[in-house]
């Protein structure tokens, strides 16, 4: 099996002439023919490409009608040669009527029709004019009869069994109302919708547009897929766009320039395996499923194979970001990171109101999570009046306690105006080492554990004799691959970390930056020196990350780099959004990492660190099981009272077995 659950759909803008069938129809067959070069399985054109949208009263005449069903027959007939569905917006008679339709073409046939339920008759749309209403023929009619075989009409969903996805259309305007039938149809399982539309521009209406796309496929956890006539169209009146846009569950994969001049395609790989996930995943959907998709009866179309993305034959066009959890663009990282920081310490206040806790004590290493843990403190003890002198903040220098880190540690906690203590652990560790028969050179899991265990004591044992709430550092990576000490940093009375991966950390401490320590808004008090914490801040984050548990080197650097032993976090931060949020199979993930980073590491190297992910995740779940509270903070967490419910003795021998073959 080479399918990965992605299908590339490709949205065309067509050259065209105005009531010229014969010629429209020959760039729609070249434009089909490229597209599927490149891979495409669905092909959408605009809405009544093969005539143009503007033909006004020419619609009537029965030449252009004529031509236009002669244009249909041809492109049908040229679909035998291509593996691609293809759809095309045409016209056609019943009765005394014209309905505006889309035709879904496969193989060589029409495979269904379905006409336009809702006309735009308002402002410089007439269409009532020429065109019927395709609601009250799809309730009645289920089938007509054209070139000589019966095809489905009306309320149609057409089913690929055996890649396990649906196909539903709306065209153009159905897209515009308060229920639309892409609503209706994604209820009905529906996970692509195509919309075959002309809409013509003015001011601002492009963007109206695509957050109108964008916010339909997220509400209905559907792939879209929208494609509109270009400035070939008639000028009368009105000047088309060719606006293109390809949305699924409300992110916008991509997006055509206007007033393209030549034929135009833009191609997007949508991930119906995900669609599939989220809608099991939420169960408001079935819920509301239930509720209303009975309200119109649906024929099931079904369709041949649709032509999907395979691993040893196909390029994604896709692209995904190497950090999911921090937004390409840099004003949006700044809000995130406003919000996080907010949520972290409107949390942290809260509990510590609630528990009526005179002081907060966390212990600070010098390392990304204790110094982002006690920002968050010093911006609660703001938020709720209290003096900083009531954040305990305590340094424990231990056998692996570099001079660089101890020093970034003093710093900051002075510059906040923490109460600081020291408290060295290395003879009440020693002793311990004493105590339970531990031969002190042994450098092992029970040399770095001890330590651990021993700072988390303290810190519990300074909270009951000062009345005070352990604050929590670990964070959300570390919780992932279970890279704490049970019962040592695993534990506290609130981690305010525990949905912040790590490589959001960095930037969340960089916003404090820049915006709490520096810029047009600095808050001049937030430290006694704003300069030099923002210059230590910078200092921190350029310290490789290390649990400092095990001895220096010989020049007194750091000598344990946690990514030496687990990995780098840049790509565990990435298997754990897939696996989590979308729940990707192993295989697939393999595949759109080598992809994403093939710039930094090799196949072997991500392939090598996915397993160790995998091993992680599954054997670490019973720290998981009895992690303290925490907030929530972003679409992934791991808490076992929220998102994540999960076995504490679950096997990973299959996604590992899926991984090796």
């Amino acid at each position: 099996m080479n399918k990965i659950g992605l299908v590339r759909v490709a949205a065309v803008t067509p050259v065209l002439r105005v009531a010229n069938p014969e010629f429209n129809t020959d760039e729609i067959i070249k434009c089909a023919k490229e597209a599927e070069k490149n891979g495409a399985g669905i092909v959408l054109f605009p809405e009544l490409c093969i005539s143009a949208y503007s033909c006004g009263d020419l619609f009537f005449q029965d030449l252009l009608y004529s031509k236009s069903m002669e244009g249909l027959k041809k492109i049908t007939e040229a679909t035998k040669k291509l593996s691609s569905v293809v759809v095309v917006g045409f016209y056609m008679r019943l009765d005394n009527s014209l309905f505006n339709c889309a035709a879904l073409i496969q193989n060589g046939k029409i495979r269904g029709i379905v006409p336009k339920m809702f006309l735009p008759n308002y402002k410089e749309f007439y269409e009532a004019r020429w065109f019927a209403s395709g609601i009250r023929v799809a309730e009645g009619l289920k089938s007509v009869r054209l070139f000589g075989y019966d095809i489905p009409f009306g309320h149609l969903i057409f089913e690929d069994e055996e890649n396990d996805f649906k196909l539903g259309i709306e065209v153009c305007e159905d897209l515009w109302v308060p229920i639309t039938p892409g609503s209706n149809l994604a209820l009905n399982g529906a996970q692509i919708i195509l919309n075959p539309s002309a809409s013509n521009e003015t001011v601002a209406k492009s963007d109206y547009r695509k957050n109108l796309v964008n916010l339909d496929s997220a509400r209905n956890v559907c792939g879209y897929v929208f494609t509109s006539s270009g400035v070939h169209e008639s000028t009368t009146d009105l000047v088309f766009g060719g606006h293109k846009i390809i949305s699924e569950n409300g992110i916008n994969l991509a997006e055509s320039p206007l007033f393209e001049r030549e034929n135009s395609i833009l191609y997007g790989d949508i991930d119906y395996e995900r669609i599939r996930f989220e809608r099991a995943y939420s169960q408001n959907f079935e819920g509301f499923t239930a509720a209303f998709s009975r309200r119109i009866e649906y024929t099931k179309v079904p369709l041949s194979p649709i032509r999907v993305l395979d691993i040893n034959k196909d390029t994604l066009k896709r692209r995904y970001q190497k950090n999911p959890f921090v937004p390409g663009d840099p004003a949006t990282v700044d809000q995130r990171c406003k919000e996080i920081f907010s949520i972290q310490s409107a949390g942290l206040a809260k509990r510590m109101e609630h528990t009526r806790s005179g002081k907060a004590v966390i212990g600070i290493s010098g390392g990304l999570d204790s110094t982002l843990a006690l920002l968050v403190c010093a911006e609660t003890f703001k938020l709720i009046g209290k003096d900083p002198k009531d954040m305990i903040a305590i340094t424990m220098p231990g056998f692996g306690t570099t001079g660089k880190t101890y020093h970034n540690a003093q710093t900051i906690m002075k510059l906040l105006g923490a109460d600081l203590r020291e408290i060295p652990i290395r003879d009440a560790v020693t002793q311990h080492f004493n105590d339970i028969g531990h031969d002190s050179s042994l450098h092992d899991v029970t040399y770095e554990n001890a330590q651990a265990r021993e700072r988390t004591q303290i810190l519990m044992d300074i909270a009951n004799k000062e009345g005070g709430l352990v604050v929590g550092t670990g964070d959300l990576s570390e919780v992932a691959l279970g890279w704490s000490t049970y019962n040592g940093d695993h534990m506290s009375m609130y981690g305010v970390n525990t949905s912040v991966p790590k490589t959001l950390v960095r930037f969340v401490i960089k916003w404090v930056m820049d915006h709490k320590l520096s810029g047009p808004n600095e808050e001049k008090e937030f430290s006694l020196d704003n300069g030099l914490l923002r210059t230590t801040l910078q200092n921190i984050m350029d310290t490789p990350i290390s649990p400092e548990l095990l001895p220096p080197d010989a020049f007194g650097e750091i000598a344990q780099k946690t990514e030496d032993t687990v990995g780098p976090y840049i790509l565990h931060d990435f298997f754990m959004y897939y696996t989590i949020r979308f729940g990707m199979s192993p295989r697939k993930l393999l595949y759109i990492s080598k992809i994403t980073f093939a710039d930094e590491y090799s196949e072997e190297f991500i392939k090598k660190w996915l397993t160790v992910f995998y091993r992680r995740f599954f054997s670490q779940q019973f720290k998981r099981s009895c992690i303290p509270d925490g907030p929530k903070v972003g679409s992934v967490s791991l808490s076992p009272r929220g998102d994540w419910r999960m076995p504490s003795d679950a096997d990973s021998s299959e996604w590992l077995k899926e991984l090796e073959e």
